[in-house]
């Protein structure tokens, strides 16, 4: 499954062009796993989220990879608003509901947190 997410601020590449409209996938196992042996996590935890992010985030913008560089690259408030959209989407009491927009009666799905 994929979620659509747009950045706060956007991602400014070298060009100088802003990235914000993205998408993330659902972590798997080996998403969780394997950069727990990448020497930059064994020497910094911090550095983790980094290599999760880069693994689930499928697209942002017209960018045509999303690497561990592009996510150091974003700015603190869009890195904290990717790491909590991760958690919701992982969460193991998350729910993905079906609503509809009381404006225009289109039909999405909302993943929503549990409570607490």
């Amino acid at each position: 499954m994929e979620f659509e997410f747009e950045l706060p601020r956007g991602y400014v590449d070298d060009q100088g062009a802003v990235h914000q409209k993205g998408r993330m996938r659902l972590a798997t196992a080996i998403d969780e796993i394997e950069p727990l042996n990448d020497p930059r996590v064994q020497a910094n935890e911090a550095y983790l989220v980094i290599l999760l992010l880069s693994r689930v985030v499928i697209t942002l913008g017209e960018l045509p990879v999303v690497t561990p560089q592009v996510i150091e690259g974003l700015f603190a408030s869009d890195l904290a608003y990717l790491q909590d959209i991760y958690q919701r989407l992982n969460a193991p009491a998350s729910v993905v509901v079906g609503a509809v927009c009381p404006n225009c009666s289109t039909q999405f799905q909302l993943q929503v947190a549990p409570l607490g």
